[in-house]
C-alpha cells in the first residue's frame, strides 16, 4: 500500500503538513472537506481497511481512538465532532489505506 497516497504522504515522498504526529500515525486536514473541520487521521501501518484488521492491531485500532480526542481537543472540537471510517468502495472508501474522519 506504499502506493497510496497516504502511503507516499507518511514516506515523504508527498509533502503534507501534519497537524498531528506521533509513531503510530498522523494527522492531516482533509483536501476536499466535506465539514468546516475534516481531518483524516492516518495509522502508519498500511491496514487496507477496517475490516481487514487483525488482532494484533488491536492496540493500534485504540491508540487512532485516543489520538483522535487528543486532535479534537486541539482543534477545539472536543465536544462536537463525528467521527467516520468507511470500508470498501461500497462504503465510499477511494484511498485503500485506513484512516478515520474527524468531522466537525
Amino acid at each position: 500500500m506504499a502506493d497510496t497516497i497516504f502511503g507516499k504522504i507518511l514516506s515523504g515522498e508527498i509533502p503534507s503538513e501534519f497537524i498531528y504526529e506521533d509513531e503510530h500515525c498522523v494527522a492531516i486536514h482533509d483536501i476536499n472537506p466535506q465539514a468546516p473541520v475534516h481531518v483524516l487521521v492516518i495509522p502508519r501501518k498500511p491496514i487496507e481497511k477496517l475490516s481487514d484488521a487483525e488482532p494484533e492491531d488491536q492496540a493500534l485500532l485504540g491508540h487512532l481512538m485516543l489520538a483522535v480526542g487528543t486532535i479534537a481537543q486541539q482543534l477545539g472540537v472536543v465536544d462536537a465532532f463525528n467521527l467516520m471510517v468507511n470500508n470498501g468502495e461500497a462504503a465510499g472508501m477511494t484511498i485503500h489505506h485506513l484512516h478515520l474522519h474527524i468531522l466537525a
